[in-house]
């Protein structure tokens, strides 16, 4: 049942499948405000405690090839209900975490359920979504993963005001038990492919995956306490990780990421492109608030309610974005979308400056369905002619290509930014100085989308063969 002739999108399925995207994303983002409380119940320091969220991106980050590589051998919807029981296991040992080392090690457990719920719906939206309603499946998923993202923060300021932080890991044991009786009452097992067997496993691959991209989170992170390296050190161990990973991939019988695959234009070239999109994303949410805060002056409670801007943007244009791009065509979508991002940051980049919070707004307004449309666009075209037993794989790729973008922009464009003001400590540096810097960086990020836009072009011009695209 992969390109079926039904016409009607199976809503149930659906449901499912953006309640594990929603559970995945409030992972994230419940978690963040919880930190100060943390630092007071277990006496630590804020380095200590911001391994709870640490913990849970780089878990994600390190398995989420593999968890889409598991679906594709052992079955979607079996890996998909598995990963719902890792993630309810470990939502309870964080709950009832007696230290701080039991709740980090339980947050790095609910990573790798994570990891399965953020990469799995994507394959089986394939698999189960009729090809012309796929970007509005995109768009949907991509509407939950944004709403999770803004709803985790008040929701966890909710739960500290009812009782403590143990409660929003049992909310999401409790998001994950409702997801998981929906996927196993809704999602059938008619589509899955036979048991694999553990041999076809690529375990020298996957040992060497873990360990580039386990060096690569630390280095971008900044190092880990406990760990005498340096993040130059890290980075070039990632390097060296990547290298060998390539040979091991191109000498396996059954790679985790075949080699093949990644030389195809559009495939390739669309992960180059998530990464790109996904560092210009993040940069929005950790040099904005300098801005708003050292530039404009705002107090915590007004930074908080305009970055909040962004995220409900992003919720409300998803499914928008997804049914815009299976009337368009995927390629169509992508391009006005870059286009949209690239004017939006020159907006970002200006209007503040002239026009205060209105202007930033308004340029969160432009800004944020744009990565909206590209993100469904994308995806799609990425997944929609793929073949059944790649799905996975390529699912899991998608998210770790994005989830590298995030920890790529956190890194590099805040050390663009300090590299423009001239000091590390914004808080010191003149008003006209924090708004020359933050002008700049977001310049610097149009450019970025530039790029992007010339590979989109260049992606599309250069493909061998059509994929089924309604408008084209």
């Amino acid at each position: 049942m992969t390109d079926t002739a039904q016409t009607r999108t199976p809503i149930p399925i659906l449901i499912a499948l953006a309640t594990a995207t929603l559970t995945a994303s409030l992972g994230i983002s419940v978690a963040s405000v919880l930190l100060p409380t943390l630092t007071r119940s277990f006496s630590a320091t804020v380095s200590d405690v911001q391994w709870v969220v640490l913990a849970y991106l780089m878990s994600v980050t390190i398995t989420i090839v593999t968890a889409g590589r598991f679906g594709d051998l052992f079955g979607h919807r079996r890996v998909l209900i598995s990963g719902l029981g890792v993630f309810i296991a470990a939502s309870v040992v964080s709950a009832t975490a007696p230290s701080l080392g039991v709740l980090i090690a339980g947050r790095a457990l609910q990573g790798l359920g994570g990891a399965i719920l953020i990469a799995l719906p994507m394959s089986i939206a394939r698999d189960l979504v009729p090809t012309e309603r796929l970007g509005t499946a995109m768009g949907l998923l991509g509407t939950t993963s944004a709403f999770g993202t803004a709803l985790g923060p008040s929701l966890g300021g909710v739960l500290l005001a009812w009782g403590d932080w143990r409660m929003a890991f049992w909310l999401l044991a409790g998001f994950a038990s409702v997801t998981l009786v929906l996927s196993v009452t809704s999602i059938t097992r008619g589509f899955e492919k036979g048991g694999a067997s553990v041999r076809e496993l690529d375990l020298p691959g996957t040992i060497v995956l873990v360990i580039a991209l386990a060096a690569y989170a630390l280095a971008t992170s900044g190092g880990a306490v406990g760990i005498p390296v340096s993040p130059g050190v890290l980075a070039s161990g990632a390097l060296i990780a990547i290298a060998l990973f390539v040979i091991v991939e191109t000498r396996v019988a059954s790679p985790l990421v075949p080699m093949t695959l990644l030389h195809d234009r559009r495939t390739g070239i669309g992960f180059v492109m998530n990464v790109a999109v996904g560092t210009v994303m993040m940069s929005t949410l950790v040099i904005g608030p300098f801005f708003l805060a050292f530039s404009l002056g705002l107090n915590e409670a007004l930074i908080g309610l305009v970055m909040a801007v962004g995220p409900v943007v992003s919720a409300l244009s998803g499914v928008p974005a997804g049914r815009l791009t299976d009337r368009l065509g995927a390629n169509r979508v992508m391009v006005i979308g870059l286009v949209q991002t690239m004017l939006g940051l020159l907006c970002l980049a200006f209007l503040p400056r002239y026009f205060g919070v209105g202007g930033y707004v308004a340029a969160l307004i432009t800004l944020t369905p744009a990565f909206q449309l590209f993100l469904a666009a994308n995806n799609t075209a990425v997944l929609v002619g793929a073949s059944k037993e790649q799905r996975g794989r390529l699912s899991g790729l998608l998210g770790l290509s994005r989830n590298l973008g995030l920890m790529t922009g956190a890194s590099a464009m805040s050390t663009l930014f300090v590299i423009i003001l001239g000091t590390g400590d914004a808080a010191q540096a003149p008003v006209t100085d924090v708004a020359h810097a933050f002008s700049m960086t977001f310049t610097a990020a149009s450019g970025m989308a530039l790029v992007t836009l010339g590979l989109a072009i260049y992606s599309h011009r250069g493909r061998e063969r059509r994929v089924s695209d309604p408008a084209e």
